[in-house]
């Protein structure tokens, strides 16, 4: 029988189920993607923010989640120095101190015996009689525990800008223009 044959009543039973999948589906999605090109919030701590140091010397930082790569934090430092570079009116920039930090966690499979898992205060353990006593049998016990290490990262950088042609032979020197044009369609931008 057609779904659609049946009656009105019960093709909206269908459809509501469906709908509420469909939705959380997509709030779970939005909850695993990168960290998107865009300043950092009040409420936010991923994303880039900078700070005027002298006249032509800015420290510019990008932070990114645990979906987003160290080369995705990297180009949107980059891109974020060089729009910072065109609006201040300058042509190039140039990093004097560059680092990318990683910040590793790790997560454990939540029924690991070494911290209690989901039980913190009853642990699962089955008794059985054998050779005139009692003894405790515990299946989690020698169960090999999955750990994976999650990575989040931050760049900043230390940008002096220039006017007119960049410096020849300086490999920590960039063209302002050249660099938003070659990342711009590389870094994923907030919606």
């Amino acid at each position: 029988m057609s779904p659609f044959a049946r009656p009105l009543s019960a093709r909206r039973s269908f459809v509501r189920p469906a709908l509420v999948l469909a939705l959380a589906a997509t709030a779970l999605s939005a909850c695993a993607t990168a960290t998107p090109y865009q300043p950092m919030g009040p409420g936010s701590r991923y994303g880039y923010a900078e700070q005027r140091v002298e006249g032509d010397r800015y420290r510019v930082t990008f932070a990114g989640n645990s979906v987003t790569s160290r080369e995705q934090v990297e180009m949107s430092l980059l891109l974020r120095a060089a729009e910072l570079t065109t609006q201040s009116g300058y042509d190039w920039f140039s990093t004097a101190n560059r680092a990318t930090q990683r910040d590793s966690r790790y997560s454990a499979d939540p029924f690991a015996p070494s911290y209690g898992g989901l039980y913190p205060v009853w642990s699962p353990y089955w008794r059985f009689y054998s050779g005139g006593y009692w003894s405790r049998w515990d299946p989690f016990w020698g169960r090999d525990i999955n750990v994976q290490r999650i990575d989040r990262y931050e760049a900043s950088a230390e940008i002096v800008m220039g006017r007119g042609a960049k410096p020849a032979g300086d490999p920590d020197a960039f063209d302002a223009r050249e660099v938003i044009e070659n990342l711009r369609g590389r870094v994923a931008r907030a919606m």
